[in-house]
């Protein structure tokens, strides 16, 4: 039977390895450039070899995006594991304000903004990835409301959530377009789900989830 207190000593140092290796990637990449840094100059920063910087990470652009399956899972997590009577759009809103909202005033977001915009292959993964979380966030908001996969009001929903840090960036007060932005949301997407009869689903205070007209 595995050692619990060996399993996690190996996972802490496994996750300090991949912080180390991004954390190299992008100090280099803004000192120098995406395309005049090797994937072998990164391994030599981080003191590893290309073989273990692999095995993190399985291309030189997700260096960059080193946290990419973490804020997918936080995104699906915020509308899965909502309190018991929060709406969907109000989940994502909790959501945005905790983990979009701190990191829009970071002053070192303006540095890793211009890297993405300059190159083009970060700039095409980015793109892909943003399609990836928004199809992933679409289809959890479906099953939280009982909808097909594919539903069209759930992928615009996702899709205009994921938008908000992009609206928000840059502006005098990041926080409060986060709210503005989300207000709108919210207009929308009850206008249409309370209206004709149309279902709103909730969660029930037993964690399973119920409609209601």
């Amino acid at each position: 039977m595995p050692d619990p207190a060996r399993t996690g000593r190996r996972e802490r140092k496994k996750a300090a390895t991949r912080q180390a290796i991004a954390d190299a990637a992008l100090d280099l990449f803004l000192e120098h450039g995406f395309d005049r840094v090797s994937v072998r100059d990164v391994a030599d920063r981080a003191d590893v070899s290309t073989t273990t910087l692999f095995a993190h990470f399985p291309s030189k652009e997700s260096l960059v995006f080193d946290r990419e399956e973490d804020v997918e899972a936080a995104l699906t997590a915020a509308v899965r594991e909502r309190p018991a009577g929060q709406d969907v759009v109000d989940a994502l809103r909790a959501h945005a304000l905790e983990c979009w909202a701190p990191t829009l005033s970071d002053p070192r977001l303006a540095s890793f903004a211009a890297l993405v915009d300059r190159t083009p292959a970060l700039r095409e993964y980015a793109e892909r990835m943003w399609v990836r979380h928004a199809r992933a966030l679409g289809v959890v908001i479906a099953e939280e409301l009982g909808r097909a996969p594919d539903d069209l009001a759930c992928a615009a929903l996702a899709r205009f959530a994921l938008e908000v840090p992009v609206l928000a960036k840059g502006r005098p007060d990041p926080r409060a377009a986060v709210e503005e932005v989300f207000d709108l949301l919210v207009g929308g997407w009850r206008a249409r789900h309370d209206s004709g009869g149309a279902v709103r689903r909730v969660r029930s205070e037993g964690g399973s989830a119920k409609t209601r007209e």
